[in-house]
């Protein structure tokens, strides 16, 4: 029986986190058996047993080892914002219960898909140093970069893992131009395009696939140019679906941390609107139900990355309004092209250019329809190759031997 240890999970709050938590301890059971015994170090184990997460995998609290404001726990603070010691960092490294559980695993598998993606994931360098200082086996899975990010320091210290899945093309190139060597680089969509979802019925007002649904995020407002013109357009949008379509509106949450939580943006629009009994607010659930509603759509209109893939993969017409690489590398391998799939929140001035953006999707929505039935298949099947990757890494010869014989 193979063991894996799960890490960087920050708590299935953020319903990405929790498909990402799902879909790679599937993947590894498809490829490793399905008695491989795969564990989760989460910072937040309340979060996680919320959406039943403890059914999958077990269930392991990184609770932090130094206590807040001893000596310890100030030079540690110095020293992550001012001094940048390695052996500091070291020393009082947080992460002790996660590299404990490591100890016996066969492999540790990094799941944070975005973690790298913002201030190149400084934080989790330590914990991954020390995985290889004990001689773990360590993966990265499903990672995006920012290709300006790539110094030497961080081309250094993403070539401690013995395998990483890059899920997109733009973030993939970019590694393979720093020097990151290649053997080790594997260019598989993200392990959520495999998520299966569940369908509960559905509330009243939603119609099945004649529903535009829309997801907004505090992140992507934090990253607008100009004050209040997210939620302009965002409302601008909604009059629009409404005045000039039958469709009815759905406004999906896809996190609800208290600090970073879509159902505040989403409910002020849903009270602008309430009143036209054409729209509904979807209620918190886990990553499973929500791609049931997502599912069902005409249309979507999203911000989160999970909340998009779930659409993509459900061959829904998807607009994504992002901010970072991730998702104009995704549209990009999907369609050939960002343009008119990706609209930056940066580039937001006028109140019309979201809405402006959906009536360019709306337009051409059974072709992109038809793409996205064409494609799929090929493409979820290459996001389980992760799994064999994974494989690969703690059984060498057995997996050698059993491709061979294919």
């Amino acid at each position: 029986m193979n063991e894996i240890l799960l890490y960087q999970h920050g708590g299935s709050g953020n319903h990405g986190c929790e498909a990402l938590v799902r879909t790679t301890a599937s993947l590894c059971r498809e490829a490793m058996g399905a008695d491989t015994l795969v564990t989760l170090c989460s910072n937040a184990v309340a979060e996680d047993r919320c959406y039943a997460l403890d059914r999958e995998v077990r269930l392991t609290e990184n609770k932090p080892v130094l206590r807040r404001n001893s000596p310890q726990w100030v030079l540690y603070q110095l020293n992550r914002r001012l001094l940048h010691s390695r052996a500091v960092e070291d020393r009082f490294l947080t992460e002790k219960l996660c590299l404990n559980a490591a100890k016996n695993c066969d492999l540790v598998i990094a799941i944070g898909g975005d973690n790298y993606c913002y201030n190149k994931g400084i934080q989790f360098w330590p914990t991954d140093r020390m995985m290889k200082r004990q001689g773990c086996k360590t993966m990265l899975f499903g990672c995006s970069i920012e290709p300006d990010d790539l110094d030497e320091a961080f081309v250094r210290h993403l070539s401690l893992f013995d395998a990483v899945t890059v899920r997109e093309s733009i973030s993939y190139d970019a590694m393979i131009a720093a020097g990151i060597p290649g053997e080790r680089l594997h260019l598989i969509p993200d392990p959520a395009f495999t998520l299966e979802p569940k369908f509960r019925p559905l509330p009243g007002h939603f119609q099945p696939e004649n529903t535009i649904g829309i997801n907004v995020s505090p992140m992507i407002i934090g990253n607008e140019q100009a004050a209040g013109v997210t939620m302009a357009n965002y409302t601008a949008l909604v009059r629009e679906i409404l005045e000039h379509t039958d469709c009815s509106v759905a406004l999906i949450p896809h996190v609800v941390w208290s600090y970073n939580d879509d159902r505040g943006p989403l409910r002020r629009l849903y009270e602008q609107f309430a009143d036209s009994g054409r729209v509904v607010l979807i209620g918190d659930a886990d990553c499973r139900v929500l791609k049931g509603y997502i599912a069902r759509l005409r249309l979507f209109v999203g911000a989160r990355t999970h909340a998009t893939i779930a659409a993509y993969s459900s061959c829904v017409p998807t607009l994504v309004v992002g901010y970072s690489v991730k998702a104009r590398g995704i549209a990009r391998d999907l369609f050939g092209t960002e343009e008119h799939y990706v609209l930056p929140v940066q580039s937001l001035r006028g109140e019309s250019d979201l809405t402006q953006a959906f009536r360019w999707l709306m337009e051409r929505e059974e072709d992109i329809r038809t793409h996205l039935q064409t494609i799929m298949p090929d493409y979820i099947a290459r996001a389980r190759e992760a799994g064999q990757i994974a494989a690969r890494l703690i059984q060498p010869e057995d997996t050698a031997a059993e491709e061979k014989a294919r």
